[in-house]
């Protein structure tokens, strides 16, 4: 009987560590787009994130009924990652990060010193505006915050975001909701090779586009430490059954990227060579 060798088991990755926050879990997911507080609350459980972004200037903090969001999030199980999104120029940025920051503080949730910031150009893209982001991560730096910001696949931004202090930084596969996964997997990898370049640890995390379970699989086959995603699982028919399917899929490529794949050939390659095997007529 085979024995499992147990330097390759799930069980011996190292955790996550972005800034002074330690994550188990490699899928960081946002709470916004679900149909009620009670399908996103199973969502997150599903997705066995130990992180939860959480838009500061989104309009459904409270629903309908005059329910908070908060009170569907356990805030002794869950870090909240507060985000910027809605944010159209550096000021308004920066001004609710501080917002979150003050919000986190009151509850006394760790996530009060970190923030997602998200600056973005124009409403049509959702791109970010490469100019603003880098004064607004600048200007949170300098104000205390660990800045994990979403940018563009642009190689040269990133190393620019990385010297300007990021915590780590978080290329788009694809446009925000697009739901078209890692459109440009090679400025991915000149992305990683420029923010490892002796920094091995660095965070680089795939956000926005991801669609489906396996364009988590593949972001982490690049070499992606982490996959931050919210409408892949919010608008999938079936929201659930979605976030399972990320959870197993963020795992399942991390433990393809650690075991090192086949390179790729032109040609066959027998599984069982001729090597060593008995000729006909040779007994």
């Amino acid at each position: 009987m085979s024995q499992s060798n147990p330097a390759s088991s799930p069980t011996s990755d190292k955790p996550l560590v972005l800034g002074k926050h330690v994550l188990q879990s490699r899928l960081i997911v946002g709470t916004g787009k679900y149909a009620t507080f009670e399908l996103m609350q199973q969502c997150l459980e599903a997705s066995g994130s130990d992180v939860v972004t959480v838009a500061v200037r989104r309009e459904r903090l409270i629903d309908s009924a005059g329910r908070n969001i908060l009170d569907f999030i356990d805030l002794a199980k869950y870090t909240i990652l507060p985000n910027t999104a809605g944010c159209f120029n550096a000021e308004d940025a920066v001004r609710t990060a501080r917002l979150g920051r003050e919000i986190l503080e009151g509850l006394e949730n760790p996530g009060a010193d970190w923030v997602k910031l998200e600056v973005l150009g124009d409403k049509k893209t959702l791109l970010p505006d490469p100019i603003a982001t880098l004064y607004a991560t600048e200007q949170l730096v300098a104000d205390g915050f660990q800045v994990l910001v979403y940018t563009t696949d642009d190689p040269i931004t990133a190393k620019r975001l990385k010297s300007a202090g990021a915590t780590s930084v978080m290329p788009a596969g694809s446009p925000i909701g697009s739901g078209q996964g890692v459109l440009n997997p090679n400025n991915i990898r000149i992305c990683l090779e420029y923010l490892k370049e002796n920094d091995p640890d660095y965070p680089v995390i795939i956000d926005a586009g991801v669609g489906t379970a396996s364009d988590v699989a593949f972001g982490m086959e690049l070499g992606c430490d982490g996959v931050l995603l919210n409408t892949g699982i919010a608008g999938a028919t079936d929201a659930l059954r979605m976030a399972h399917a990320m959870n197993w899929a963020c795992q399942a490529g991390r433990q393809a990227y650690l075991s090192g794949r086949i390179p790729k050939k032109l040609y066959a390659t027998a599984s069982s060579p001729e090597a060593g095997m008995i000729s006909p007529g040779s007994r």
